[in-house]
């Protein structure tokens, strides 16, 4: 079903649900990891989701959660505390906004001609496989729940239908969190931290401060979170056989805005994220309702401690079956975008760009910029969005060879 298309309150309900799970436990690590709050950041992703859909017009099926590009540079400024943390956050914000609005003027054709199939192709590959070292992590701490877990999704997914197959990672998901509180496989202190949490309690607020040194280790991030939107715009088109090129300045815009506003609330900032994407890959529902859903029951969930506690209680396992599932598809989809577009692969700048590009990223690259230690995805995305334009117009320059 297409992106406007509605189904009934009930299975979007479902649906919405779905995408919440999806969501939920990668959102809430990029605050936890880097000292930031979590309900703010469930808050503020919730509310740049409907800024997002309202933006784009409800085109782009899309969910913004925390981005875990972010978390490299608020680990190295952690020390200046969270005020000028903020401050970087709402100046990458400020930034895409910029880049958006250029796009926007100037037409999809500016990126197309800096980041061409070849280059979306590789990004949206780089963002589904540089995360699968989490979910093998995961999945070997608890391998029975992972495997029940990843089992109930590939049945559900394979050989389900309708309903059963379109919230197949939503059972699974449930199935191995249950399964876990059965075997007593749930941390005591996640279940103590449940138990004693507050049902209702606002979220933790706080005010940015911009200082220059610590808002230099946030600029690498600007060409990031640029990349992934564009990939997941192109993901997205190619999941639902839609034209979406219209909507990338749009989604770039819209994504910049939710990235500013959590930096002025006490937030992380976000990006469209593969992991529901994935999971339109997987139930091929695009219904933009169901993202609403998730993101008002985002909001929602963000004033209840209570929640916040619980979803810390899913097993890592659980999580680590799901998403070796979901991962998996996203590099799939960005292997898709070549396909689609038949990216010559014997072309030397397509071929050794890219290469390079995807070991740097799945081998999880990790090196100091400065005072800055940058990742997989940071590096692997630099190298194809930088290189790849330079390559291509050197060996276009080169004299014909007779």
């Amino acid at each position: 079903m297409g992106a406007q298309e509605r189904l009934s309150w009930p299975l979007t309900m479902g649906f919405g649900v779905q995408h919440l799970v999806a969501m939920i436990s990668a959102t809430a690590v990029v605050p936890a990891v880097t000292g930031l709050p979590v309900s703010t950041t469930l808050l503020f992703s919730g509310l740049g989701t409907l800024l997002f859909l309202l933006l784009t017009r409800n085109r782009v099926p899309s969910y913004l959660g925390a981005s875990f590009a972010f978390i490299a540079p608020l680990a190295a400024s952690r020390e200046d505390g969270v005020a000028a943390q903020l401050g970087g956050v709402l100046v990458v914000g400020l930034l895409v906004i910029v880049v958006g609005i250029a796009v926007k003027a100037l037409g999809v054709r500016l990126i197309d001609s800096v980041m061409p199939p070849v280059v979306t192709g590789a990004v949206v590959i780089l963002i589904g496989l540089n995360l699968s070292h989490s979910a093998t992590d995961s999945f070997s701490k608890q391998p029975l729940l992972a495997a029940v877990t990843m089992g109930i999704i590939l049945l559900a997914g394979v050989l389900g239908r309708r309903m059963v197959f379109r919230l197949s990672v939503l059972f699974g998901v449930v199935a191995g969190w249950v399964l876990g509180g059965v075997l007593g496989e749930i941390a005591d202190e996640r279940v103590r931290a449940l138990r004693d949490a507050a049902w209702v309690g606002l979220p933790d607020f706080q005010t940015p401060e911009v200082r220059p040194s610590v808002t230099l280790l946030f600029l690498p991030v600007v060409i990031v979170l640029v990349a992934e939107n564009v990939g997941h715009v192109k993901a997205v088109a190619a999941l639902t056989g839609r034209n979406l090129d219209g909507s990338v300045g749009d989604s770039i815009i819209a994504n910049g805005l939710s990235t500013l506003l959590g930096g002025l609330g006490g937030a992380s900032g976000t990006t469209t994220y593969s992991e529901n994407i994935g999971v339109m890959a997987v139930t091929k529902v695009y219904s933009t309702a169901a993202y609403a859903v998730a993101a008002c029951g985002a909001v929602l969930l963000a004033f209840s401690p209570k929640f916040t506690a619980a979803m810390a209680t899913i097993p890592p396992g659980v999580l680590g079956g799901a998403t070796l599932v979901l991962y998996g598809l996203i590099g799939l989809i960005g292997v898709r975008v070549w396909m689609d577009n038949r990216v010559d692969l014997t072309n030397p700048a397509n071929a050794m760009v890219g290469g390079a590009a995807l070991v740097a990223g799945v081998g999880d690259l990790t090196m100091k910029l400065g005072t800055m230690e940058l990742g997989g995805l940071v590096w692997g995305s630099l190298l194809i969005v930088i290189l790849h334009p330079v390559m291509r117009w050197l060996r276009a320059a080169q004299p014909a060879q007779r």
